[in-house]
């Protein structure tokens, strides 16, 4: 891990900005009315995070009525990224240059797939993708992902003000926070104490 690298920590208060979605709708963060989970995924059609993907699309309903919003940022052209997420439920962040990944330090490294804990999880996912492209419900990843294949995962519970409320950075490519910890952290997040970031905030 660099030592030169951006690391945000809970307090950490982010600038406001308005990224737009590969939809094409603009996404406000901090978003006024609620809690944002940013999440920082690989690549489009990545098996992993599809994996990962289906657990959040599953439990969406109650994510939302724990005043938590998703959004998810990929390292894919955002013309690709569409092909590969068209049903899913939240907003999606084409990132092909990492402009963000860099700003919010998710990093790329060998062990994002060399860790033994992620095999198994890989065994699971490429089984499960396998299937669904056979059976025509998903595509098939591009051989070679823009960005490459050794992204590092990274979590971010941001509140209404734009601090930071939890953090994590993912050890390997399948290190992540599950459902239950994402709601655990948001009923234990604490009220906003201002009206919201300064637009100059660093």
């Amino acid at each position: 891990m660099s030592s030169s690298r951006t690391v945000l920590e809970p307090g950490s208060l982010l600038p406001a900005r308005e990224l737009t979605a590969v939809s094409g709708r603009p996404v406000s963060i901090p978003d006024p009315e609620r809690m944002i989970h940013l999440q920082f995924r690989r690549f489009a059609g990545c098996p992993v995070c599809n994996l990962h993907l289906r657990s959040v699309v599953r439990r969406h309903d109650e994510i939302e009525a724990a005043g938590v919003r998703e959004v998810v940022v990929f390292h894919s052209p955002a013309e690709e990224l569409a092909e590969h997420t068209a049903d899913l439920p939240f907003p999606l962040i084409a990132d092909p240059g990492k402009r963000l990944y860099v700003e919010f330090g998710v990093e790329s490294a060998p062990r994002s797939l060399l860790d033994p804990r992620v095999w198994g999880p890989i065994v699971r996912a490429a089984t499960l993708s396998t299937w669904a492209i056979l059976r025509g419900r998903e595509r098939a990843p591009a051989a070679m992902p823009h960005g490459g294949r050794l992204g590092l995962p990274a979590d971010f519970l941001i509140g209404r003000d734009g601090r930071v409320l939890a953090a994590k950075y993912g050890e390997h490519a399948y290190d992540q926070w599950p459902v239950d910890e994402l709601l655990d952290l948001a009923s234990h997040a604490p009220t906003p104490t201002r009206e919201g970031p300064s637009p100059d905030a660093t």
